[in-house]
């Protein structure tokens, strides 16, 4: 399959990308800005890709390098712990491009390249569906991405076009180990077990799942 994958050289975005390489997929990585080039992987320095015209210059680059595509793995996106009432317009704004925006731009931009029966993966958040204390700004942008997944599965499917969502949990990489280091480790959810959901997502044997939102988490949880 060709696949364009944004996000591809954060740390999910690495695993994701080696799993599909693995598989025997034809990927091309879309990376922000202040990405290093990893010499086995296909990328392109992407810019801001809540901006339109960035987003577009992005993905057509990508589509000319691989002919199109047959999946859109979104995983650009960020995050940020604030307490509402620590938080200001900007803020939320900030969040709301980086997931929502970028995610949007990125899908229109890639529209036009998508062969017929393309798959569309975004990532949401298990924890969006239950906000709990300095979670509101995030959660809310996470929730955006699972409305546009919603909507989208139903105008996309016209053009066999299926949009599905996942909703992992906390993931288990080294800034998170950091950020949290009193965590219980063992709860998180492993970025392996995420790409092998997103591969199936974006590939045809999940041809009959169209407008879910899966959550990701661990079954010990």
């Amino acid at each position: 399959m060709r696949i364009c994958l944004t996000g591809a050289n954060g740390a999910l975005g690495r695993v994701v990308h080696a799993a599909l390489l693995e598989a025997g997929d034809q990927v091309v990585g879309l990376a922000g800005e202040n990405s290093v080039a990893t010499s086995n992987l296909d990328l392109i320095i992407a810019g801001d890709l809540s901006d339109p015209d960035q987003a577009r210059a992005a993905v057509e680059t990508a589509a000319r390098r691989i002919g199109g595509f047959d999946a859109l793995v979104h995983l650009a996106g960020a995050f940020r712990w604030l307490p509402v009432a620590q938080s200001s317009p900007d803020d939320w704004r900030a969040l709301y491009a980086a997931n929502v925006e970028s995610a949007v731009c990125t899908i229109q931009a890639a529209l036009p390249h998508l062969a017929q029966n393309a798959s569309i993966v975004l990532v949401g958040a298990h924890s969006a569906q239950v906000a709990g204390a300095g979670m509101a700004p995030y959660a809310a942008a996470k929730s955006g991405v699972a409305r546009l997944a919603e909507a989208l599965s139903v105008e996309l499917r016209p053009a066999a076009v299926r949009v599905n969502a996942i909703l992992p949990s906390i993931i288990d990489t080294l800034t998170n180990r950091r950020d949290m280091p009193e965590a219980d480790f063992t709860q998180w959810t492993s970025p392996a077990a995420i790409a092998d959901t997103i591969r199936f997502l974006a590939s045809p044997a999940s041809r009959a799942v169209n407008g879910a939102l899966l959550p990701v988490i661990n079954p010990a949880v």
